[in-house]
């Protein structure tokens, strides 16, 4: 699926998303083409990017393509689903350690919808930081890794 998806293949790409995407809710998911989560969670982004049309936009980030984005948002799991507002890095309270990014795939496209539209309702409030609507049950548990400590 995510051939249906745009792609951004370098830093300068994914520079311009995050400048120019006004008014939406930038959605950016870092991770593989070819790995069977990453495959998972593109289906649902694909299947929900026209009903979020008016809220979002969905661009997939390979890993290997943009080190420096991968590097920056310390993506040691893969899918991880990074959020911007007019430039700005939303943040969610998903009740794990990590608010920067979404690690794993959702496990409802329903999922998917609210989260966009509570960080959507919040941006446009002056939030930087919303708290995840998703059933703590659907998110996948993690433990984080510091590289190099």
């Amino acid at each position: 699926m995510s051939f249906l998806l745009p792609q951004l293949t370098s830093k300068k790409e994914v520079d311009q998303a995050i400048k120019t995407v006004a008014e939406k809710v930038l959605v950016l998911r870092f991770g593989r083409d070819q790995d069977s989560v990453c495959m998972q969670l593109d289906d649902i982004l694909a299947k929900t990017s026209h009903d979020l049309s008016k809220m979002a936009v969905i661009y997939l980030v390979d890993v290997n393509k943009v080190p420096v984005y991968t590097q920056y948002f310390d993506i040691s799991y893969i899918p991880s689903t990074v959020f911007f507002f007019n430039g700005q890095h939303m943040k969610v309270d998903y009740g794990s350690p990590d608010h920067t990014k979404f690690v794993g795939s959702f496990k409802t496209k329903q999922d998917f919808i609210d989260l966009i539209e509570v960080i959507y309702r919040g941006a446009m409030r002056g939030k930087l930081i919303v708290r995840s609507p998703i059933d703590p049950k659907n998110i996948p548990k993690y433990d984080l890794l510091y590289q190099g400590i």
